[in-house]
C-alpha cells in the first residue's frame, strides 16, 4: 500500500497542481453536525433513498411535495403514521409512488426517534460516531433503517456532512490496485481492511477521510 504522500503526489503530477485542493470537500466539524435540526437530517436520509436509482434532480424537484406530506421531516410525527395513511400517499401524483420506499420512510422514522431519544438527538449520535470506524456506521444504518445498504447510507453521511469515505467504483478500483482488497469488499473482514488503510493514511496526513476518499479516486486511470 503506497503512502498517502505518494498519493496525494500523484494526483497533483496528473491532475493540474493547486487545482486539486479545490476539488476535495470539506466535512462539518462534530459540533457543527451536532447543531443540525433532526427534521433535516431526516429529509435528507429519506431523500438520500428516493435518489437511489433515479436522476437526482427528478428527486429533489419533487422533495418540496414530500416536505409536505410528511409534516417537514418531523420524525416523531412520521412514526405514527399508520399503514393507511401511506396506502393514500400512493395516490399524490406530486410525489414519487414506490411503494417500498414510501415505507421506508415510516421505517427510518423509527430509527432516528430511537437514536435521538438514547443520544439527545439523531445528530448528536451522527456528530459523536468515530470516524475511525465509518463502517460500523454503515452496518448500523443498514440494521437499523430502511434501504440504507450498499451506498446509500455512506452517500447519506456525506450529504450531511459527516466525515466518510465512499466505496464509488474509483475507489474500489484504487483499493484493489493498492492491494487493500481483492474485489469491491462486501464482507466485514474485507470492509475493516478498508477502514483500517483509510486510518492509517489519516494518521499520515491528518486530513478527513473524504478528501482522502477523493484524492484515491483520482489516483484511477493514470
Amino acid at each position: 500500500m503506497k503512502s498517502f504522500q505518494w498519493l496525494y503526489e500523484h494526483v497533483v503530477e496528473h491532475r493540474g497542481g493547486g487545482d486539486v485542493e479545490a476539488l476535495l470537500p470539506q466535512p462539518l466539524s462534530a459540533e457543527q453536525l451536532a447543531a443540525v435540526a433532526d427534521d433535516r437530517l431526516f429529509s435528507d436520509l429519506c431523500r438520500r433513498v428516493f435518489r437511489a436509482g433515479l436522476k437526482h434532480a427528478l428527486v429533489d424537484a419533487r422533495w418540496p411535495a414530500f416536505e409536505k406530506a410528511f409534516w417537514g421531516f418531523d420524525a416523531h410525527k412520521v412514526a405514527l403514521m399508520s399503514d393507511e395513511q401511506l396506502e393514500r400517499l400512493m395516490q399524490n401524483e406530486r410525489l414519487i409512488r414506490h411503494w417500498g420506499k414510501l415505507k421506508s420512510v415510516r421505517a427510518n422514522a423509527f430509527m432516528v426517534t430511537a437514536l435521538a431519544a438514547k443520544h439527545g438527538s439523531f445528530a448528536r449520535f451522527l456528530a459523536d460516531w468515530p470516524v475511525d470506524d465509518s463502517v460500523g456506521l454503515w452496518l448500523l444504518l443498514k440494521k437499523q433503517g430502511a434501504q440504507l445498504g450498499g451506498n446509500s447510507g455512506p452517500s447519506f453521511l456525506r450529504m450531511v456532512g459527516k466525515d466518510t469515505f465512499l466505496l464509488t467504483d474509483d475507489v474500489v478500483a484504487a483499493l484493489v490496485a493498492q492491494g487493500v482488497v481483492d474485489k469491491r469488499p462486501t464482507a466485514q473482514r474485507d470492509l475493516r481492511a478498508v477502514q483500517q488503510a483509510f486510518n492509517q493514511w489519516q494518521q499520515e496526513s491528518g486530513r478527513p477521510l473524504c478528501q482522502i476518499s477523493r484524492l484515491l479516486s483520482m489516483t484511477v486511470g493514470w
